[in-house]
């Protein structure tokens, strides 16, 4: 029982650690939406709640790496409950104000409701109260000695994806502007999906009293109408993109101009322009020409006021156009500020951060490799054997090298003690026939 808490414990820690820690802005936007909530959203600077937004996700993936492993139990058990006991704290409160609509305990990933996190995370606080309680049960799978590599190496693995993924952008995009989405498709409504449905009350009155009724118990003419209120009992289906809109200067809409281009389109994404990074200006000036010399239309898309956007324009000399986008539509189309997305017909061709903008010839052959059919590949398969290779298959050597080496060691002792009490019992057989 108590290994089969601690496995999954570990399974859990390990799948939230790693899905923030390849989302560092994802999980830095979570926290910044809980301090507003408590009224710290301008007290704590921006880079201090990224640097918290990397610790958790480090701390929840090595808490799972050493509950799988079984190192230091007795401190890894109080850990584990007194990190859920916070978590299932929180989550009540959450439950309770609704201060955010999806707590973000797994990232993009796996979106669950408030009531559902809560849930979850008083069963997972279940659990670790039976490993607390029986810390010693737990079977290592290493040895003591070679512990410290497990743990040293399993930080520094989840340290360089958060490092990579900020510099880059994230290994796994489960958002809905991910590379290969049709945004178009994305925004699109079932005929056949739930609506919202609304109830309306009305306020009458009779004779000096006031009641409240509905449609269904609507009275006679005899009651006099002094106001009505209608509000949502049930949400409808909400599309995966829902707030997509482009206007540019502030004014015209060319949101379907843009998705229904059967061309390219290259966004440069910016929420903030005010914060984005401007050492890679030349670059994007570069591919603007580029852009106007293959009629390709070139967009700036940001959140920011008409003096942040000519202020970027007296620091970099951009000359492109800038639109109007939603900021938290901005923050989830790409993961950098600012970046580059390469669209054709709706569809999300490639996504670049500011740190590895392709240059003119790169953008060339790639719009030139589509063109003749062979799409830029993401490929899924080939992040896992990459993580596979890198991660999991020198843990489970070391493992197995340890094991084995336990093994032996317990054959050789095995042995000597074997030959200790032959040669006690032959001893022991002199003896007797001496004595004799």
């Amino acid at each position: 029982m108590v290994n089969l808490c601690r496995f999954i414990l570990a399974a859990v820690f390990i799948f939230s650690g790693y899905v923030k820690a390849i989302d560092p802005l994802g999980t830095q936007y979570k926290i910044q939406d809980y301090l507003s909530a408590l009224g710290w959203g301008d007290v704590i600077p921006d880079f201090l709640v990224l640097c918290m937004s990397v610790a958790l996700s480090a701390f929840e993936f090595s808490l799972g790496i050493m509950l799988l492993f079984a190192i230091q139990r007795r401190v890894n058990s109080r850990l584990t409950t007194a990190f859920l006991t916070v978590m299932t704290i929180l989550t009540l409160w959450i439950v309770i104000a609704n201060p955010v609509s999806d707590c973000g305990c797994f990232g993009d990933a796996i979106i669950l409701t408030n009531m559902q996190t809560f849930c979850k995370n008083v069963v997972l606080l279940l659990l670790s109260i039976v490993v607390l309680v029986w810390p010693l049960r737990m079977k290592r799978l290493i040895s003591r000695t070679n512990q410290w590599i497990v743990t040293n190496y399993s930080i520094l693995f989840i340290l360089a994806c958060s490092v990579y993924s900020l510099y880059v952008l994230p290994v796994f995009d489960f958002r809905p502007y991910h590379i290969g989405a049709d945004i178009k498709k994305g925004m699109e409504i079932p005929a056949d999906a739930p609506q919202p449905q609304f109830e309306t009350t009305f306020i009458m009155e009779k004779e000096g009293e006031q009641r409240e009724f509905t449609l269904e118990n609507y009275p006679d003419s005899t009651w006099t109408f002094i106001d009505s209120k209608t509000v949502q009992t049930k949400e409808g289906y909400v599309p995966p993109i829902h707030d997509f809109v482009i206007e540019l200067n502030g004014e015209e809409d060319i949101t379907e101009q843009v998705l229904n281009d059967p061309n390219y389109t290259l966004l440069l994404v910016s929420p903030h322009l005010e914060d984005a990074d401007d050492s890679n200006f030349g670059v994007i000036d570069q591919l603007y020409e580029y852009a106007q010399e293959e009629s390709i239309p070139f967009y700036c898309l940001t959140a920011s006021t008409e003096k942040a956007q000519k202020r970027w324009q007296d620091l970099t000399g951009a000359e492109y156009p800038f639109c109007l986008t939603d900021e938290i539509t901005l923050k989830t189309m790409i993961r950098s500020n600012p970046g580059l997305m390469l669209l054709k017909k709706g569809v999300v061709m490639w996504k670049w951060s500011h740190n590895n903008l392709p240059d003119v010839e790169e953008l060339h052959q790639m719009i030139a490799d589509i063109n003749k059919g062979q799409l830029p590949q993401d490929s899924t398969p080939e992040k896992i054997i990459f993580i596979l290779l890198w991660f999991i298959l020198p843990l489970a050597l070391l493992t197995l090298a340890d094991r084995t080496w336990a093994w032996t060691k317990w054959l050789r002792r095995k042995k000597s003690y074997h030959k200790f009490f032959k040669r006690l019992k032959e001893n022991k057989d002199e003896k007797e026939n001496c004595s004799r």
